[in-house]
């Protein structure tokens, strides 16, 4: 890990536009985003508002309702924890207790209205805390922490106990008092005795399980300095989005680590998040749920919604939030973050005493997305006059082991860090082999004092308690030491992929259209609540967005057909158009290629005739132009219990749902991500043009994806669901045309 006393650390496109629809964006908000009433054409905020939480964390005056001193009652080990709390804090604690004089030595009162002063902090240890709320509202207290379980965590019952808690506080706002919750089903987490001889850039922490932030807190062990501890609980009041706003804004705060087992809400959280991007403050969050059974446990825990995981993975990785697997990679991800310095370059370069070890971790860091480039023949040749001729330096670096037990070992990395293609070098020391290993952490050591560039040690000793790892190591500001490899290449993927991400950051919330469209007020005439849109009716949709459909016409007769065939030329597609339908060609509703009058007089019988056997309504049949050279792709909306609407793109026609190689985006996002979504995709080269087959026009692409996006945020919940499938892309220049589209309303 790193020491504690040092640091601080898109395209051009044929067509200009915004979101969609040539829209112009609002204006855009240079450094910190302020105002909470700035709205989005939904009536949404853009912005997520800071919560004054300084006096929950610092508080000047703190009442413990039902104090105890008495042994053997639960509540003295936590009353005991609270008095030495306060203390070191500097506040002044006033047990509550209706029939005790005084706990621990200090005067007790029997109730919350009989303190001698407003207090800032209440913490409540009773088993039924909404009376207790009630009382705090009347009298002003700014904050509570409800340790109390039994709530939405346990089912039905406990949940609508839990909404009584939140209303009651929800009653204290609008009568002027404001009191925010902590909990319930919370814990002592935020009154833990933080390390005050630790410097630099700290860890803020937030955890809905206080046992899995455990690990995280135990890095001030090893020298990582953390500043504070949220346990959010159950979330009644207070929640993730709250805490992750605030430490944001600490100057303090380096880096903010999250253990999150179920979002309360998932637009305050993208608001949290886009926050912390705006500083540049990395988040790194593990989020529970990525199977059934870890989701269904998430939810027995808390009694959060744990979301689509494949949403929930592309909404954070769209605001930057470093998603992570374990407790482990918390530590070392959020530890690296938090005290390393900007990287220089991107290059990084392995360097070992042994080529087994270099090759192993060399084949890791670059199966892992790192660039490891070649050493220039020149740098090269400059390491040889120290590592013998016969042994690779052109990265890995392998030294033999030999040289470094002299002189030469500290020549060789100062060569490697002086290379201005080398952001960061690791260096695998697979276990302690005295004394050249003592001597080689001391060079890496020394080296890293005078770079910027990061040195990372991964100790590989499963012991630990080595005077080279113990106190050279860990005693080391500038060294960055790991004890697994996956561990260290994970945290620097981590590191560059964040300071990319924050260099280039845009926030897609400073673009979201504020006003409606012209466009929308034109769909809004077509939505049918309730009801699901024929194929002629959603492609009307479309075209309000300006999303291109075939020339087509609606008939109810043959002749009709005819004419239609005629008019928008040969050859046709012909499809039966009903609100009900939602597989047409699995019902044989559709006919392609039709290239005659009687081709489409029989056509339309057929048609007709199978709608009636099948008991599917028909409001006509669609004569189409035939388009028949393109990539076919999916465009949908859809809506998650998290986040609201969310748009998809992907490999489309009939194998979909087999291929099932699509991208998601929570809207808005800008053009930067509806490319990402692409470049996303497993079958993101046919695009390019494979096998002969010309490039696609994926300006025109990206352009339907944008649209499609206005139209989920102008809609809302509204627009249950969206999906034009197939977009055919035509040919580079030629634009792209959706061929079928079925839209759901509310």
């Amino acid at each position: 890990m790193l020491g504690s006393t040092h640091g601080t650390l898109t395209t051009d496109s044929r067509r200009a536009r915004v979101i969609a629809c040539g829209e112009q964006p609002g204006p855009a908000v240079h450094g910190r985003p302020g105002d909470v009433d700035d709205l989005d054409v939904s009536g949404r905020p853009l912005y997520a508002a800071v919560p004054d939480l300084d006096r929950f964390f610092r508080p000047e005056s703190v009442a413990v309702v039902g104090a105890s001193d008495a042994e053997g009652r639960p509540n003295t080990g936590v009353t005991r924890q609270l008095v030495d709390w306060a203390e070191r804090v500097g506040a002044r604690l006033h047990p509550v207790h209706p029939t005790r004089e005084s706990v621990f030595g200090l005067p007790c009162f029997p109730s919350v209205a009989e303190l001698p002063e407003q207090v800032d902090l209440a913490v409540l240890l009773v088993a039924d805390p909404l009376p207790v709320i009630e009382e705090l509202a009347e009298t002003k207290v700014r904050f509570a922490v409800v340790f109390a379980s039994g709530f939405a965590e346990t089912g039905e019952e406990g949940a609508l106990a839990q909404q009584r808690l939140a209303a009651a506080v929800a009653r204290s706002g609008r009568s002027g008092s404001g009191l925010r919750l902590l909990g319930p089903n919370t814990n002592l987490n935020a009154f833990e005795r933080f390390r005050d001889d630790l410097s630099g850039p700290s860890i803020a922490l937030i955890t809905q399980s206080g046992h899995q932030g455990r690990p995280v807190f135990a890095l001030q062990e090893l020298g990582i300095r953390l500043s504070h501890w949220a346990p959010t609980g159950n979330e009644a009041d207070l929640e993730t989005a709250d805490f992750l706003s605030y430490f944001a804004e600490r100057p303090e705060v380096g880096a903010i680590a999250c253990y999150v087992e179920g979002l309360k809400d998932g637009r305050s959280f993208l608001l949290a998040a886009d926050r912390a991007a705006r500083r540049g403050v990395p988040v790194v969050a593990v989020k529970v749920g990525r199977t059934e059974t870890g989701a269904r446990t998430a939810a027995s825990h808390t009694g959060k919604l744990t979301g689509a995981d494949e949403v929930v993975d592309a909404a954070m990785r769209q605001y930057g939030v470093i998603r992570v697997d374990g407790l482990d990679e918390l530590q070392d991800t959020a530890a690296l973050l938090a005290r390393a310095r900007p990287p220089q370059a991107d290059g990084v370069v392995v360097y070992s005493i042994s080529g087994g070890t270099g090759a192993h971790a060399a084949d890791l860091a670059t199966a892992a997305g790192l660039r490891l480039p070649p050493l220039s023949p020149a740098k090269q040749a400059e390491l040889h006059q120290w590592i013998p001729e016969y042994l690779n330096v052109a990265n890995p670096v392998d030294n033999g082991g030999h040289p470094v037990g002299d002189w030469r070992g500290r020549k060789i990395i100062d060569a490697i860090l002086d290379d201005p293609a080398v952001g960061v070098l690791i260096c695998p020391i697979t276990g302690p082999f005295p004394p050249l290993s003592d001597r080689l952490v001391q060079d890496l050591v020394d080296a890293a004092e005078r770079t910027d560039k990061l040195v990372c040690v991964v100790w590989g000793s499963p012991v630990g308690t080595e005077q080279a790892y113990r106190d050279v190591l860990l005693g080391s500001s500038r060294v960055a030491t790991f004890r697994t490899l996956a561990g260290c290449i994970t945290a620097v993927r981590a590191h560059l992929d964040h300071h990319r991400f924050v260099s280039d950051y845009h926030s897609p919330f400073d673009q979201a259209p504020r006003t409606p469209s012209p466009s929308f007020r034109k769909a809004q005439l077509l939505m049918r609540p309730g009801q699901q849109l024929s194929e002629h009716a959603a492609k009307q949709l479309l075209r309000a967005y300006g999303i291109r459909v075939p020339r087509e016409q609606l008939v109810t007769s043959a002749a009709a057909a005819v004419r239609a065939a005629g008019l928008v030329g040969y050859p046709v597609v012909m499809k039966a158009s009903g609100g009900q339908i939602a597989h047409k060609t699995e019902l044989g509703l559709v006919k392609i290629g039709l290239t005659s009058a009687s081709q489409v007089r029989d056509a339309y019988r057929e048609l007709t005739d199978i709608a009636r056997y099948e008991g599917v309504d028909l409001d006509g049949v669609l004569v189409c132009q035939m388009v028949e050279r393109g990539v076919e792709m999916v465009v949908g909306v859809t809506h998650d219990d998290l986040f609201g609407p969310t748009v998809t793109v992907g490999l489309g026609g009939v194998l979909v749902e087999v291929l099932h190689d699509v991208a998601v985006r929570v809207p808005p996002f800008g053009e930067d991500q509806a490319r990402a979504m692409l470049a996303e995709l497993r079958g993101r080269a046919i695009l390019d043009g494979v096998r002969g087959r010309p490039p696609s026009d994926l300006d025109a692409l990206v352009e339907v994806v944008l649209r499609v996006q206005r139209m989920a945020l102008e809609l809302g919940d509204d627009l249950a669901e969206l999906d034009i499938n197939p977009l055919v892309v035509l040919p580079w220049g030629q634009g792209a045309v959706a061929l079928d589209a079925l839209a759901v309303c509310r």
